[in-house]
């Protein structure tokens, strides 16, 4: 058990901290290209849909139940949507336009409510990776791949505005990487609460909820933003991609 605890929070700080990979990005070229964007985002959004219909539902109604499972794959669902409603926030394709000709006052508070918007979005993701890896070792670290990737534009989001209005690498960086350590704590609070209590049904609840966040963050999030970037079919080759990559390592995993 304590092994599995520890992996998933270093996998959760991992999946975090790969905001940074976009703030880096972001001081160094300002704006990724769209094929880029469109591919990864699209990736991540296979892996994730994947992930959560073959491996997390599918092992709760092992466990549960078809009923039981099917009503916590739809709480979670319920409550990533309202969250999303009650916090929402942008990518860099949703406010780059926007902010481009705005006074530098407004890049610094749309670049911070983008980075308090995102932080509060990847609280639940830490979960997510933590319950994922109590699960299995290999779905946990394809389920942190997933978000770690989907990560990098939330970095540039955050980092873009405010490089622009303050001139600061170092402040784009920095506010960069607070939005992500948002997932280690989420992780931390998964660690707190599952761990003392869990057993074989509590985990197949958990994880019937997780599959519904990841279903929800996929398909309100990733995939729609990875067509507003995509010129050609860059973002559904990326999801097919990523499909592809989630079924070998669970033939891989199951058949070695």
């Amino acid at each position: 058990m304590g092994h599995g605890v520890g992996l998933g929070l270093l996998l959760a700080t991992l999946a975090g901290l790969s905001t940074l990979i976009g703030a880096v990005v972001a001081i160094r070229t300002r704006t990724p290209g769209p094929r880029f964007m469109a591919f990864t985002l699209g990736l991540s959004g296979g892996v994730m849909v994947y992930v959560s219909f073959v491996e997390l539902l599918g092992g709760a109604v092992d466990v549960l139940g078809f009923l039981p499972a099917q009503a916590a794959f739809f709480l979670g669902m319920g409550v990533m949507f309202l969250i999303d409603v009650a916090i929402p926030h942008e990518y860099l394709a949703e406010h780059v336009c926007r902010t481009e000709d705005q006074r530098k006052a407004q890049l610094m508070k749309t670049g911070l409510f983008v980075a308090l918007g995102i932080g509060i979005h990847n609280f639940p993701e830490g979960m997510i990776t933590f319950t994922g890896a109590l699960h299995n070792p290999s779905v946990g670290f394809a389920i942190a791949t997933a978000i770690a990737i989907h990560n990098i534009p939330e970095g540039i989001a955050v980092a873009v505005p405010i490089l622009a209005a303050t001139g600061s690498r170092r402040k784009a960086f920095t506010w960069a990487a607070l939005s992500g350590l948002a997932e280690p704590v989420g992780a931390g609070l998964a660690a707190a609460v599952l761990a003392p209590i869990l057993s074989d049904r509590v985990l197949g609840y958990a994880l019937a909820a997780v599959a519904g966040i990841m279903v929800f963050v996929a398909l309100d999030e990733l995939i729609p933003v990875a067509r507003d970037f995509d010129r050609g079919h860059w973002s559904i080759v990326g999801l097919i991609v990523g499909m592809m990559v989630m079924a070998g390592s669970l033939v891989l995993l199951t058949h070695p």
